[in-house]
């Protein structure tokens, strides 16, 4: 994978989606293209991320399940900025979802990047943001989660889930609420921070997800009979790195 022939004016490449080095070229077209929708104002980094319980289950739905992420995610900042007690204006969004963490284990997320402000109702005039706060973010966790245990429970209503070995018992409405309740309860994690080096960097960071597979080359450090070593970052560690 990720062979490359040159032959002086043109290349050749394998194309492969999940080749490490063939989709950077798509990765630098996207990126392009979502610096060039850039506004000359405050940007905001917004990350919306699933609980363990809900992730362990969204491996025999992910259409369903991601699906609901992206739209709940999106829904949640569109409310919330609406009201007039917050922001009172209409905001838009990048949201790009990522499904693992740097370990590479299974962790649903979307990162959204905000305008830190959006237009009033009558589309007239813009509404911007205090200086250096978007928008709380227990209130967009609380809405958040609420909104996606209803969208979730509305989704096993309609029969749109699957469950499988030990997760089997979850077809029956009534164990699935039972399921679902611990989860009304718990914080879920909604993080928001103003990109420090502004909304280019965070572009750039999201740019190197959107069109490769979940580890790149730079990573892999050996390949034996114990299996493949690769190096990671455990930021519950501070970023030290791990292998």
């Amino acid at each position: 994978m990720g062979r490359i022939i040159d032959h002086g004016v043109h290349s050749i490449t394998c194309r492969n989606r999940h080749c490490p080095k063939c989709q950077t070229s798509a990765a630098h077209r996207w990126l392009e293209a979502r610096q060039a929708d850039l506004l000359p104002v405050e940007y905001y980094h917004v990350v919306f991320t699933l609980p363990a319980t809900i992730s362990a289950i969204s491996w025999y739905k992910k259409a369903v399940i991601y699906g609901l992420l992206f739209d709940v995610a999106a829904e949640t900042l569109r409310t919330i900025a609406a009201d007039p007690k917050h922001l009172g204006a209409q905001v838009g969004a990048t949201l790009v979802l990522h499904t693992w963490g740097s370990s590479l284990t299974h962790h649903p997320h979307v990162h959204c990047i905000v305008p830190g402000g959006g237009l009033s109702p009558d589309g007239e005039r813009r509404v911007a943001c205090r200086p250096g706060f978007f928008l709380p973010v227990r209130v967009l966790s609380r809405l958040f989660r609420r909104r996606f245990l209803e969208q979730l429970a509305a989704a096993h209503r309609r029969g749109e889930l699957r469950f499988f070995g030990e997760y089997a018992a979850l077809a029956d409405p009534a164990v699935f609420a039972q399921w679902l309740a611990p989860l009304r309860a718990c914080e879920w994690v909604v993080y928001a921070k103003r990109p420090f080096a502004g909304p280019e960097v965070v572009l750039a960071y999201l740019s190197r997800y959107t069109h490769r597979v979940a580890i790149s080359n730079q990573r892999l450090v050996a390949l034996d009979e114990r299996g493949v070593t690769f190096r990671w970052k455990d930021y519950r560690a501070k970023g030290r790195t791990r292998y």
